[in-house]
């Protein structure tokens, strides 16, 4: 039987919302937005699409998301390309464990595969993954299975012999329907209760992943 765990990027191999997050946060504070954390917090672990439209539903179709997300985004280049993105305590150490374990390693990532592919190669971690998915291979995003299931297919496994390792609500309930092994690992967002009955494991860091998928 092949053994496979497949990763959301964003939250939980870099710590990257928290970058969005203040990028989103500086613009709320120049351009006077209200509610950014509330409307920041839906659009964890949805591909842009549907992040430009939460937006649009929030502030009104007038709202210039298009012209904000590109300062956000010109920034957020400007601050963390070139392998400057902070990666998330204990991934490194958990890549090589699963390596060593023999495990099949993928991304499935709401973020679209080329940037997917760049983040990850100027972190130097490529040669950890069998397969990258990006947001932009499925039509339809997270909380929809279909981005794992794909990943699992490329993979050549089974989805319900298959672990998924997010961070969002969105990541953990498409797990959940892809009828895989979700584990969460929190970043922005705490487990609820709906979390807790959809998460086969909530574990508090990477290191204690690595400990469970070692034993």
């Amino acid at each position: 039987m092949k053994k496979a765990v497949i990763f959301d990027m964003d939250g939980v191999i870099f710590d990257s919302e928290q970058a969005v997050y203040h990028g989103w946060l500086e613009l709320a504070d120049k351009y006077h937005l209200i509610d950014i954390e509330k409307i920041y917090r839906k659009c964890i672990g949805v591909n842009s699409e549907m992040t430009r439209q939460i937006f649009l539903d929030y502030y009104g179709e007038d709202f210039p998301y298009d012209e904000y997300k590109a300062e956000q985004s010109k920034k957020y280049h400007e601050r963390y390309d070139n392998g400057r993105l902070p990666m998330k305590p204990g991934i490194e150490e958990l890549l090589i464990s699963l390596k060593k374990k023999q495990y099949w390693i993928a991304i499935a990532s709401s973020t679209r595969t080329e940037l997917v592919e760049e983040q990850i190669k100027n972190a130097g971690l490529r040669e950890y993954f069998d397969v990258i998915i990006g947001g932009d291979m499925v039509k339809k995003s997270k909380p929809e299975p279909d981005i794992f299931l794909k990943a699992a297919e490329c993979l050549g496994v089974l989805p319900e012999e298959t672990y998924v390792i997010e961070d969002s609500y969105n990541g953990i309930r498409a797990a959940f329907a892809g009828k895989m092994i979700p584990i969460m690992v929190p970043d922005m967002l705490e487990p609820d209760s709906e979390m807790r009955e959809k998460a086969k494991y909530i574990c508090k860091d990477l290191y204690e992943v690595r400990e469970l998928l070692e034993n």
